[in-house]
């Protein structure tokens, strides 16, 4: 009921959002951050189970918590929610940082401020959903319930061409949203024809046994969808603008927590219900990763806006979970899901920066900033630290993550590996660009006159606070490897049965989810 009690709460402080702005300004955003934090709380309640959990896969002993209840039986639906490892950490990356994008800009939305908090808490309501649904129209339903709130969020709150970004944020995702659609009710027909049973129940779908031919098209509507939204090149085009033109909040939002539901999407249901098709197509999706990494990377070294470089170098990273979700074995599937936990920490603190940059200067040209450790020293330096964590210095959890990727991927794709290894050079390119660029130089002599002010100690409390995590991650990742071993093992062992796409059985590798001793 947990899992219930954390979407309804959303929902219902979404609701209220309007009403509660109307009877005392400000009080919507007051409202959302206590909605987050007891939901984090209720979270918090599963500790516990992190602790002692062992099994993996889809038994009924792998989930830490379950509500399944008939939804729309005659079809075979069911309100089927669940939450393990893996789903725990991308819930606990969805709250945290969305309490991280509200706590950072306040008073930046001037006009119906009550309903931006509505949009805002309804994105993460259906973010919840995404991860915690293993009933496949139910997973549906919340990836909907989240995507039109984030197109208003973009079209009423953006800046100057919002409505351009905007358009073309929806149109990328409802044309894949709807493949994705067709994909599952072609896969429930098929299972219905071997079966005669009609269900959207992912343990049951998994019983499946689809022919070949027919799981490649299937995989293809699952991919394509979860490959718009991560975003893979040629499909990431709707990015750069939806960043540069969202606000704040809902830049770190789209950052930190909806890109990864495309990977998750991958890891969750793409990888264990097509293990043959994905085997196939590993190659293109390694390259297609590749290409993204490097792509990111140039477009990133590129940019003027201080915004749209760090939405390119989103791509970049974005490439390496790509990378690490079809490179073959568990080790690389750890580094993706470490990964896409690190980039939601360094990514929603950098557009945090940008966004207290923009505040002040009013620009996010580079060209207009220089030399800002001068005058915005606690600024400069949490930016120091944030853009290192984001080029993969080592000790923070970035690099943690592409290295294990790496060496995981290694093994199966060792020319594609290296290729894809050159972009962590083309990250510190661009990353040490940003740097020299806007804070270190002679300063501009307006900024010198301006009066700008520095990070506050509580914005700056709040940056560390994310700094120490991604310290913590990189000094100590085990935690978040127990969590996500689980599930990683189960789509090893899933690909073994199918005809492995993975590694053979006889190559062994670490016990990622010992934690000091082995659990067998």
């Amino acid at each position: 009921m947990t899992l219930l009690l954390i979407i309804v709460l959303l929902l219902a402080a979404a609701l209220l959002s309007c009403a509660v702005e109307k009877v005392r300004p400000g009080s919507s955003r007051a409202l959302a951050i206590l909605s987050l934090l007891l939901a984090a709380a209720l979270l918090c309640s599963y500790l516990p189970a992190a602790q002692l959990s062992t099994a993996s896969g889809l038994l009924s002993e792998a989930w830490w918590d379950q509500l399944d209840w008939a939804w729309i039986p005659r079809f075979g639906i069911r309100f089927h929610l669940a939450i393990d490892g893996l789903g725990f950490l991308m819930l606990a990356l969805t709250l945290g940082t969305g309490l991280f994008g509200l706590w950072i800009t306040p008073g930046q939305i001037k006009v119906r401020t009550g309903f931006f908090h509505c949009n805002y808490l309804l994105t993460i309501a259906g973010v919840v959903g995404v991860f915690a649904a293993v009933d496949l129209f139910l997973f549906f339903f919340f990836w909907e319930v989240m995507l039109i709130p984030m197109f208003l969020l973009i079209a009423i709150w953006g800046y100057e061409d919002r409505s351009r970004a905007a358009i073309k944020f929806f149109i990328f995702t409802q044309a894949s949203s709807l493949l994705m659609l067709a994909a599952i009710v072609a896969l429930v027909y098929v299972n219905f024809l071997q079966r005669g049973e009609i269900t959207f129940s992912l343990q049951q779908l998994l019983l499946a046994e689809i022919p070949l031919q027919i799981q490649y098209w299937l995989m293809l509507g699952f991919f394509i969808a979860f490959a718009v939204k991560l975003p893979a090149v040629p499909l990431h085009p709707w990015l750069p603008d939806a960043h540069t033109q969202a606000p704040t909040a809902a830049s770190i939002l789209l950052a930190a927590v909806l890109l990864k539901t495309g990977a998750y999407g991958l890891l969750r249901f793409t990888l264990p219900l097509f293990p043959d098709a994905c085997r196939i197509y590993a190659p293109a999706a390694i390259a297609i990763g590749v290409v993204g990494v490097l792509y990111g990377a140039l477009g990133a070294y590129a940019q003027r806006d201080v915004k749209r470089l760090v939405a390119y170098s989103s791509v970049s990273h974005m490439g390496f979970v790509l990378l690490g979700l079809f490179a073959g074995n568990t080790t690389a599937i750890l580094g993706a899901v470490i990964l896409m936990m690190a980039h939601g920490l360094s990514s929603a603190a950098l557009f945090g920066l940008v966004g207290k940059l923009q505040q002040r200067f009013h620009s996010r040209d580079i060209r207009d900033m220089s030399g800002l450790w001068a005058t915005l020293p606690r600024l400069s330096a949490t930016a120091l630290v944030f853009v290192m964590a984001a080029i993969g210095l080592p000790g923070l959890g970035n690099f943690v993550a592409e290295f294990l990727t790496l060496a995981g991927s290694f093994r199966s794709y060792p020319w594609l590996t290296l290729v894809a290894a050159s972009g962590i050079l083309l990250a510190s390119l661009y990353g040490l660009r940003l740097l020299q660029k806007v804070f270190f130089g002679i300063p501009h002599s307006d900024q010198l006159t301006a009066g700008i002010t520095d990070l506050s100690r509580k914005d700056l409390t709040v940056f560390a606070g994310a700094g120490l995590l991604l310290l913590w991650i990189g000094i100590y990742p085990q935690p978040l490897l127990s969590q996500a071993s689980g599930w990683a093992k189960f789509i090893h062992s899933r690909s073994a049965e199918q005809g492995t796409i993975y590694m053979p059985a006889q190559d062994k590798e670490p016990n990622f989810a010992a934690d000091g001793a082995d659990r067998g």
